[in-house]
């Protein structure tokens, strides 16, 4: 099976689509074979990114890396039981149809759903993007609320924890958690400090790695509706500030903290 790289959070808005984008550019470019699902289809971000990316690539012709994707949706059937059997059969079915590829990445929806559970659970990297805010906070922990003292943790953590327990069952893999502080403010303040102390000692609780993602830029909007990356800007002439550069490197720190297998780091 390929190494498999799951975008999950079930607090929407924290930027999953655009990151699992530039991890799956990031791997084409270094010469990977990719696949890609989207199990939030009904959104589809980053289906419709995949799409605006072949869109101006036919139209002008570009050097553009494109993966092979597939949306899979909810079953409509009104019994849970069968729609779920429906739901394992259909990512059952495509993952089987990747079974050659290096890598498969699976961006998820903001929300809890047996498809999302499924996807974590084929995880070897799990990567949660999260914002600085209290509000996305309280869904991997719940904090005192006077000294912000962790109590315990929280829904998604706790969801973690079981497709953990199922993948050990399943297969006797292990999956690698990263929590990715995103959409990080250049201005220090308080909240970010605290943010800081209070992940870092959660991070050796239930275990998963820290690292920083994404600045707040305004580019990432633009780079979206013109279906590119920042590994594309070469290719697509496009003008290179500041910014671009400062986000190519967060970039950079992204891809080497995942830690790629030995076996796939040879083949770039």
């Amino acid at each position: 099976m390929p190494y498999t790289i799951v975008l999950g959070n079930e607090k929407g808005g924290t930027g999953k689509s655009t990151a699992a984008m530039h991890v799956i550019t990031s791997l084409l470019r270094s010469g990977h074979s990719v696949a890609t699902i989207d199990v939030d289809a009904r959104q589809g971000t980053l289906t419709r990114y995949i799409e605006n990316r072949r869109a101006r690539k036919e139209a002008t012709g570009e050097d553009l890396p494109m993966p092979d994707h597939v949306p899979i949706f909810k079953s409509t059937l009104p019994i849970v039981e069968e729609a779920e059997d429906q739901e394992k059969t259909k990512m059952n079915d495509v993952m089987s149809k990747f079974k050659g590829y290096d890598f498969l990445v699976i961006d998820t929806p903001g929300s809890d759903s047996y498809l999302s559970r499924l996807a974590h659970s084929y995880a070897d990297t799990l990567i949660t993007p999260l914002n600085d805010s209290f509000v996305d906070l309280d869904m991997l922990v719940r904090v005192q609320s006077d000294d912000l003292s962790i109590l315990h943790p929280s829904t998604y953590s706790e969801m973690v924890w079981d497709q953990k327990k199922h993948r050990a069952i399943r297969d006797g893999g292990k999956v690698d958690w990263i929590v990715m502080r995103n959409r990080l403010s250049s201005i220090y303040s308080r909240n970010k400090e605290e943010m800081e102390k209070i992940l870092s000692a959660l991070s050796k609780r239930i275990g998963f790695r820290l690292v920083s993602g994404f600045g707040e830029r305004v580019i990432f909007r633009e780079l979206f509706l013109n279906g590119i990356t920042l590994l594309d800007l070469k290719e697509t002439n496009t003008a290179v500030s500041l910014s671009h550069i400062a986000a190519k490197q967060e970039l950079k720190v992204l891809m080497d903290t995942i830690q790629l297998p030995m076996r796939l780091q040879q083949a770039c």
